[in-house]
């Protein structure tokens, strides 16, 4: 009995140990699990720090801020515009308008004048007068024209009395209209001045801060490099395009000047002699960016240093890129044709001013542009 009893009681302690031993794993994978968990949100929380301090991510935001901005203050011009049209238009109406009544009230006034000098003329005595029944109705038909005369010159007088009311209320509403949106074109203005000053900043720091500049060189070759792989990848997958779509002569995205040509150059931010990918073409905000050739969009978004960027496949591994846009119009994977529009010009990413940075790529590889416009 006695040993039966140690038998069980050993039994029980077994029982216990291996439950004991199995919730001591279960809370150690429990522990282990949520500390991967932590270290996981702790890896993303670190790289979303990391990103926020790229000098492109700060860019891609001053530039967005600042295309916002553009946005709405160009908006609100147009309407003040449109407003000081109408009140142009309006004023014009109440200068003619009071012009006519002038007259208008002058031969009414004469009218009058005579009628009070000489007495109502007497109609009947007129009727009466005639020598002849032709006579009679010549007179008849005079004075019928007389009455329907003085009859629509008073109507005339006063409809455009009402008019000139009428456009003075109308001028007076688009002035106060007019105040409200020039009011607001200033503050919307003052808030592009602002976030384009933000951007100077950023861009003289990266000037005057040899580190950040190095840092943002770094992100503009990874850049170029990421383009390059973006162009490879595609080429390898879409191998069937053999050939240049078109006679192979392309046109210009936009027209204006070269503001700095393909090949090594110093670059105006970086203080370096850096080689230039492309060339740059001097546009204003808003122009709209054509595509030299038919193809396809294989990229349409953010590039680091690029800004707002294009990359359009023509066959044959050639292809071209468009940076620096203040907004896109066209999306990946989109056939384009020779002209079409596909962005407007901005001055997105690391660019002192608006501008369209034209880059020809052969199989990924940047070559001169001027060889194929």
């Amino acid at each position: 009995m006695k040993k039966h009893l140690l038998q069980l009681t050993a039994g029980a302690l077994a029982i216990l140990f291996v439950f004991g031993t199995v919730n001591a794993q279960s809370l150690e994978q429990k522990l282990n699990t949520i500390k991967h968990e932590a270290a996981t949100k702790q890896a993303q929380i670190q790289n979303a720090k990391q990103k926020e301090q790229t000098i492109s991510e700060q860019m891609r935001t001053l530039s967005e801020n600042a295309a916002s901005a553009r946005a709405a203050y160009d908006e609100t011009k147009k309407q003040l515009d449109t407003t000081k049209a109408q009140i142009d238009k309006n004023e014009k109406l109440l200068q003619n308008t009071q012009e006519n009544l002038k007259k208008r009230k002058k031969i009414l006034d004469e009218r009058v004048r005579y009628i009070y000098m000489h007495g109502q003329i007497s109609y009947v005595d007129v009727i009466a007068g005639a020598n002849s029944f032709s006579d009679f109705l010549a007179r008849l038909d005079l004075i019928k024209r007389i009455i329907q005369y003085d009859y629509n010159l008073i109507h005339t007088v006063l409809d455009e009395q009402k008019t000139i009311l009428k456009t003075q209320k109308s001028l007076e509403a688009d002035r106060a209209k007019r105040e409200k949106l020039a009011y607001e074109a200033k503050q919307k203005y003052d808030l592009l001045q602002e976030q384009q000053q933000q951007k100077k900043a950023l861009l003289d720091k990266i000037k005057s801060d040899r580190a950040t500049a190095e840092r943002a060189y770094s992100e503009l070759l990874a850049a170029s490099k990421q383009v390059q792989e973006l162009i490879l990848n595609y080429n390898s997958s879409n191998y069937s395009s053999a050939s240049v779509s078109g006679s192979g002569q392309m046109i210009w995205p936009i027209s204006g000047p070269i503001t700095s040509p393909f090949g090594w150059r110093m670059h105006p931010i970086y203080g370096r002699r850096i080689f230039h990918s492309g060339i740059d073409i001097g546009g204003e905000y808003g122009l709209p960016i054509h595509a030299a050739a038919s193809g396809t969009v294989i990229y349409a978004g953010w590039i680091s240093g690029y800004g707002n960027a294009v990359i359009i496949s023509h066959g044959g591994g050639l292809e071209t890129l468009y940076g620096h846009n203040e907004s896109l119009c066209v999306s990946r994977g989109q056939h384009v044709a020779q002209g079409q529009v596909i962005a407007h010009c901005g001055s997105t990413g690391n660019s002192t001013g608006p501008h369209c940075h034209f880059e020809v790529r052969r199989n990924g590889s940047p070559v001169n542009p001027l060889n194929y416009l």
